[in-house]
């Protein structure tokens, strides 16, 4: 597969903290971190706390409930920052919420990624409170990036996981495929997406996707960029290819419509244009990103 250069940040990308491994592994020196400089990140259920001027809110760690588990996010310079998973939280799967989309509009791209980061990490613990081996509650270790099994006789060890997405565009004589799906909303098109299978590289996910969903052969698949996405935590992965036959043939339990679409009108789109033929992908979304990476070409 071949790769096209990649300069510009990607929204959930670039955080600015530093992840210290060697403190998460050490937890006489995170237990020292954990003082009246430590920063706690405010959530409100796994949404960020936005402060008037459009900012992630922190508090210390005396906000944090008695029986929270605090996660380590990584440290601001000399100050240690941490995430709290209450005992009542519960793990989402995508978001829904307006206010969400608001709010991570809102945020610069540093902010945005530690968010991000945050929030994937938060909602894996939350959904992985029990031993998937052995069923025995599980206890958070490594500082929040790591959880173990608390049974003797079982002692396994739990990693927050990603799951690898493709997102790809296909593009036939200067016009690229855009799908629908179900839960978009009405004239909102985007690039077709799937998980990538075991057993599959990234070039056979992105064929097999496309095929199954809009029912066409491609070729030369390119990489174009990656995505951490926190809902819960994929890392989404941009990808163009070509097809010499542009008849399509979707699967209706995927999408709803798919069509080609011109240059002019990926223009019009990506401008706000309401008069444009479709709602282009909010900019935080890679298939934004792709979108305009496919016009600079």
């Amino acid at each position: 597969m071949s790769a096209h250069t990649n300069t510009s940040t990607i929204a959930f990308s670039g955080a600015g903290l530093d992840r210290a491994d060697h403190i998460r592994s050490d937890p006489a020196a995170l237990e020292a971190l954990m003082d009246w400089r430590a920063r706690l990140l405010r959530l409100d259920g796994l949404d960020p706390v936005i402060d008037p001027e459009g900012q992630l809110t922190w508090g210390t760690l005396s906000d944090a409930a008695v029986d929270s588990e605090l996660v380590f996010l990584g440290l601001a310079g000399e100050k240690a920052c941490f995430a709290e998973v209450t005992q009542n939280l519960a793990g989402s799967v995508a978001p829904a919420n307006p206010r969400l989309w608001a709010a991570m509009a809102a945020l610069d791209a540093h902010e945005l990624a530690t968010y991000g980061g945050a929030r994937a990490l938060v909602d894996w613990h939350a959904r992985h409170r029990f031993c998937a081996r052995c069923g025995a509650g599980t206890v958070l270790a490594k500082g929040g990036w790591q959880r173990n099994c608390t049974s003797q006789d079982c002692k396994a060890e739990h990693y927050p996981r990603v799951d690898p997405v493709t997102i790809m565009l296909v593009e036939h004589e200067g016009r690229v495929l855009l799908g629908r799906q179900p839960r978009f909303p009405p004239r909102r098109f985007s690039a077709l997406a799937g998980f990538v299978e075991p057993g599959e590289t990234i070039e056979e996910a992105v064929a097999r996707e496309i095929h199954e969903e809009a029912g066409l052969r491609v070729r030369d698949v390119s990489y174009v960029a990656s995505q951490p996405w926190p809902f819960p935590s994929s890392l989404m992965i941009a990808c163009h290819s070509h097809t010499d036959d542009p008849a399509i043939t979707i699967d209706m339990t995927e999408l709803d419509e798919a069509d080609w679409f011109t240059r002019a009108e990926v223009v019009q789109a990506m401008a706000g244009d309401e008069a444009a033929r479709f709602i282009a992908p909010p900019p935080f979304a890679v298939a934004h990103h792709l979108l305009k990476w496919w016009l600079e070409q």
